[in-house]
C-alpha cells in the first residue's frame, strides 16, 4: 500500500506544478451531493481515485477504535465490526455497493441512529490528510480522550474533501445492541412531533423515529406534482393533521425493551419488517424519495411544530430533520427554515437548477471565515474539490 500512497502524492504534486484542480474520487456513491459538476477535458481530467488504497490497518474490537483506509468498502468495514458484535453508531448511508470509507467521512451524513448515537464527527478520533503540497497530515489519534490542540480530524468530516484527501481514519465503533424492536401507529405529522417531545423527556430506550405520511406523501403532494415552486405556508392545518404512521425503533437491554413498549403501545414489527423499514430511509429507497424529484433537508429545532413547505414530508431524528419532496424556491425555504432557527440544503437537485450560491444554507459569516482560513491553511493553492462545499472556494 505504500506504492499506492506514493503514487497518490505524485498525482497531487503533478497537479500542484500544472496548477490543476484535484476531484477526490471513491466509490462515486456520493457524487451527487454537493456543488456537484461533471469533470470536463478543461479541469485536466484530475481525478484522485482513493480506492486502490484500501483495506483495515488497525482493529483492536476490546478497545473500540478501528482505523481504515480511505478507499475501503464501507460495506467491508461494517462486516468486518459486525462479526465482533460491534457497528458504526451513527448508520452511515451507502446508496450504493460502492460506498467507501472516506466518501462516508467527507460526505458527513448519518442515518436513523444519529438521534441518539450522533453524528459522524463524533465518532471521528482521527485522521491523515494528503495536501496539496503532497505532504501526509496528521490530525488526533486512536483513543477516545485525545484533545490536544484543535481537532481538525473531526472538521475533514463533512468537509466533501475541500481541504485535501482523507488517506485514512481512526474511527470510535460501539457494540450492537442487546436487542431491538420496532413500534408503528397512526398519528397526523403534529401528534407524531408530540409524542417525540414527551419521550425526550423520558428515560426510554429509542434509537430512532419517524413519520410518514399514510400513502407515503401528504397534502403538499398535488401542488409538488404540478412541477411549479411550492407556495411555502399556506395550509399549515392541513399538514399538522396529514394521517400517517409513526415508527419507532428501541435498542438496549430487553428490560428496557420492554418498559419502553408499554409506554409506548402500538403494533411490533416484524425483524424482517423493521429492517427493511430503517433500511428504506437509510438508503432512501423508500417511495417518498422519488428520484425525479428535488430532495430538501431542513433541519430544525426538534420542538419545532408541523410546517406546510407546500411539498410532501417525511419527519425523522424527533422532528430535527424534514425531508421535502419537490420543487421549492431556495430562497423561500432557506429564509423560513431560518426563522424557525434551522437550516435548508438541496439535497438531491434532480435536474432542477442549483441555486446561485450553491446547494448549501449559506454559511455565518463566522463559519465562513474559520473555514476561508482552514481551506488557505491546508489547500492554499486551491486544488482540492474547487466549489463543492461552498461555490468560492
Amino acid at each position: 500500500m505504500e506504492f499506492v500512497l506514493s503514487e497518490l502524492c505524485d498525482q497531487v504534486m503533478t497537479a500542484h506544478a500544472g496548477h490543476k484542480p484535484l476531484f477526490v474520487c471513491g466509490g462515486g456513491s456520493k457524487s451527487f451531493y454537493g456543488n456537484h459538476r461533471p469533470v470536463t477535458p478543461q479541469d485536466g481530467h484530475c481525478l484522485l481515485d482513493m480506492t486502490s488504497y484500501n483495506g483495515i490497518i488497525n482493529y483492536q474490537p476490546s478497545e473500540l477504535v478501528v482505523t481504515v483506509r480511505a478507499g475501503t468498502p464501507l460495506a467491508m468495514l461494517e462486516a468486518e465490526l459486525a462479526e465482533h458484535g460491534q457497528m458504526l453508531a451513527f448508520e452511515p448511508p451507502h446508496f450504493s455497493a460502492t460506498a467507501t470509507v472516506g466518501g462516508c467521512v467527507a460526505a458527513g451524513l448519518a442515518g436513523p441512529r444519529r438521534m441518539t448515537a450522533g453524528g459522524v464527527r463524533d465518532f471521528v478520533l482521527g485522521a491523515r490528510l494528503l495536501d496539496s503540497q503532497g505532504r501526509l497530515l496528521s490530525f488526533g489519534g486512536e483513543v477516545m480522550k485525545n484533545v490536544a490542540g484543535y481537532d481538525v480530524s473531526r472538521l475533514l468530516a463533512g468537509s466533501l474533501g475541500i481541504f485535501g484527501a482523507i488517506v485514512d481514519v481512526s474511527l470510535k465503533v460501539l457494540p450492537k445492541p442487546f436487542e431491538e424492536c420496532s413500534l408503528r401507529f397512526e398519528a397526523t405529522q403534529q401528534e407524531a412531533l408530540t409524542y417525540f417531545a414527551q419521550w425526550r423527556s423520558q428515560p426510554l430506550a429509542i434509537s430512532a423515529t419517524s413519520w410518514s405520511s399514510a400513502d407515503g406523501y401528504d397534502a403538499g403532494t398535488a401542488r409538488a406534482d404540478h412541477g411549479a415552486e411550492a407556495a411555502i405556508g399556506a395550509d399549515a392545518a392541513d399538514v399538522a393533521n396529514t394521517a400517517g404512521y409513526v415508527t419507532v425503533r428501541l435498542s438496549g437491554a430487553p428490560p428496557a425493551i420492554r418498559a419502553a413498549k408499554a409506554s409506548i403501545g402500538g403494533d411490533e414489527l416484524d425483524a424482517e419488517q423493521a429492517h427493511l423499514w430503517w433500511t428504506s430511509l437509510r438508503e432512501q429507497v423508500h417511495p417518498f424519495f422519488k428520484s425525479d424529484r428535488p430532495l430538501w433537508r431542513v433541519a430544525l429545532p426538534p420542538t419545532t411544530p408541523a410546517q406546510d413547505f407546500g411539498v410532501p414530508t417525511l419527519v425523522e431524528w424527533g422532528g430535527g430533520q424534514r425531508w421535502l419532496s419537490g420543487n421549492l424556491d431556495a430562497q423561500a425555504v432557506r429564509a423560513r427554515a431560518e426563522q424557525l432557527g434551522g437550516h435548508a440544503t438541496l439535497f438531491r437537485a434532480a435536474g432542477s437548477a442549483i441555486p446561485a450560491d450553491g446547494v448549501f444554507h449559506p454559511l455565518s459569516s463566522g463559519v465562513a471565515a474559520i473555514t476561508r482560513r482552514l481551506k488557505q491553511e491546508l489547500d492554499p493553492a486551491g486544488l482540492f474539490n474547487p466549489g463543492r462545499l461552498v461555490l468560492e472556494l
